[in-house]
């Protein structure tokens, strides 16, 4: 009763605080947004990488990290399950490195935040072959040349019974074609801290990192991308099985 009580004073604070921290920072991500640079979006990202650690900290959701943590000079294709809102600010948290993920072109048409998202993400419109083929083209010269990248294989939300949705494609031709490891992590928490059924369905408490062995893809080709999002899959399911046990 009182935590139903105290949940809208909760969700104003958050929203109020998220939208304070996003326009007190936005000059900075008006000024190096312009400048099409692989320094000036990792300028972007350190901001958000430090900013999503201490907002979320302040919000109650402390991040806890556990599992190998990934080598800092290594190069890695991230992926993690998707279940939440908030999974879209606990990746800038958990991933150690500099990266770019990709994400639905409709994020970039919500005002102000669009724009700093565009900064971060890859847009990529589903419905369409020729977008989804231009994602993976820049995504493969952006991990070639520049950082990491991240990406959630279910796609969307998780709203089965299951652990884990279907994967998609996407992140594992990427690794074959880059010959770059797949580092899975789960993130088992954050659909208790902001459920995918109602924007105001939130509350405190902490946000669970857990990184896995890196998979390495050395020698695959193509052939053997449904063994490769099979093994993923696999070592997922079982980690998220075991985090919610």
């Amino acid at each position: 009763m009182l935590l139903r009580l105290l949940r809208p004073i909760y969700v104003v604070y958050v929203i109020a605080t998220f939208l304070c921290c996003l326009l007190l920072a936005f000059p900075i991500f008006l000024i190096f947004g312009s400048i099409d640079k692989g320094w000036a979006r990792r300028v972007i990202w350190t901001v958000v990488h430090y900013w999503s650690r201490g907002w979320l900290f302040c919000m109650g959701m402390p991040v806890m990290k556990s599992g190998p943590r990934p080598e800092k000079n290594a190069r890695f294709v991230y992926v993690a399950n998707h279940i939440s809102y908030l999974d879209t600010v606990l990746i800038y948290a958990a991933v150690p490195q500099y990266f770019r993920t990709l994400a639905k072109k409709e994020m970039a048409s919500i005002p102000v935040f669009g724009f700093v998202y565009k900064q971060l993400a890859i847009l990529v419109d589903r419905s369409s072959a020729h977008s989804r083929a231009k994602s993976l083209r820049l995504m493969w010269r952006m991990l070639k040349r520049e950082c990491n990248i991240a990406i959630f294989p279910e796609g969307t939300f998780n709203e089965t019974d299951k652990p884990l949705k279907e994967f998609y494609d996407g992140a594992f031709r990427l690794a074959i074609n880059t010959q770059t490891p797949v580092l899975p992590m789960i993130f088992p928490d954050t659909v208790n801290r902001w459920h995918y059924s109602h924007w105001w369905m939130l509350s405190p408490g902490r946000n669970r990192v857990i990184y896995l062995p890196p998979v390495p893809v050395a020698g695959m080709t193509l052939t053997d991308l449904p063994t490769l999002k099979q093994q993923v899959y696999d070592l997922m399911e079982k980690a998220m099985i075991e985090a919610n046990s």
